[in-house]
């Protein structure tokens, strides 16, 4: 315990707790299960020191520009380079807060997939869900709307085990992207099925397609590459990272790719969301 408390945990000492599991009895059992305690408890240690030092970097980036704009304000006399300066503070603390809320709502998430009671989810009913809600936001924003096709098997069973209001949430995510990097009247495509023991959800888009060696990357804690004409600040790059987060937790996959056309060029993106089936969890507990 007290080299624990030194900091092994961190990763400078191996073997802390000897292997005896080929003894093949109870000290064995013990020794093996103590192993997997430790071993939990230094990837979730790395997780939180790198969590942390991710958070320090982003939240320091607005701080340091509200800092300079709020020391300048006070010495310019121009009104309009005030109110320049003012905009730029207010979007400052908007940034500010939006980080602080992805954040907080990732630290916990652990703890909430955790402790959670799991339910039984309709992913038909999600989905078409999701697509009517977003079809009566598109209308009433004016404009021409992203249009959604969603394919669902007619009377297919596509009932996974988890949290609906997560599960929905890496929906959300994925659909905003798309909704985000579509051009105007652009389709965003769903497709659900069941693929063996595994339900698998396609959402496609038709936008400019992800860039080139960062189909892993946009999973990432803060990564962030958003259309020129969005303003900076918007998004706080944690959504797909929370949304990986998520599937993890129901032993589910999220991955991206790019669709091409004949010719091989890129015509949008195309994410891919893998859960188990609800009838393989009851039948391998």
């Amino acid at each position: 315990a007290y080299a624990l408390r030194l900091g092994d945990l961190a990763g400078r000492r191996t073997g802390l707790i000897p292997d005896f599991t080929s003894r093949g009895d109870e000290i064995g059992d013990l020794s093996g299960a103590l192993r997997e305690m430790t071993a939990a408890l230094r990837a979730r240690l790395h997780a939180i020191e790198g969590f942390a030092a991710d958070v320090a970097h982003e939240i320091k980036n607005p701080l340091s520009s509200l800092r300079s704009a709020v020391e300048t304000v006070s010495r310019i006399k121009d009104p309009d380079q005030q109110r320049k300066l003012m905009t730029i503070i207010v979007e400052d603390v908007e940034r500010l807060d939006r980080l602080i809320t992805d954040i907080s709502d990732a630290s916990r998430l652990d703890a909430e997939l955790s402790r959670a009671e799991l339910e039984d989810v309709d992913l038909a009913i999600l989905l078409s869900t999701l697509v009517e809600v977003h079809q009566i936001s598109g209308a009433q924003d004016g404009g021409e709307a992203v249009r959604f096709e969603l394919r669902v098997p007619e009377g297919a069973a596509l009932f996974v085990q988890g949290l609906e209001g997560r599960l929905g949430q890496v929906f959300r995510n994925i659909i905003s992207n798309a909704i985000t990097f579509s051009p105007p009247g652009g389709t965003i495509r769903m497709v659900a099925a069941r693929q063996g023991e595994m339900i698998q959800v396609l959402i496609e888009d038709d936008g400019p397609g992800l860039p080139e060696g960062k189909l892993e990357a946009i999973f990432d804690r803060f990564y962030s590459e958003r259309p020129s004409a969005e303003k900076f600040g918007t998004h706080s790059g944690l959504g797909l990272s929370i949304s990986k987060q998520i599937m993890d937790a129901h032993g589910g996959l999220i991955s991206a790719e790019n669709r091409r056309d004949a010719q091989g060029n890129i015509s949008g993106a195309r994410f891919k969301i893998v859960l188990p089936a609800l009838d393989s969890i009851l039948n391998h507990p």
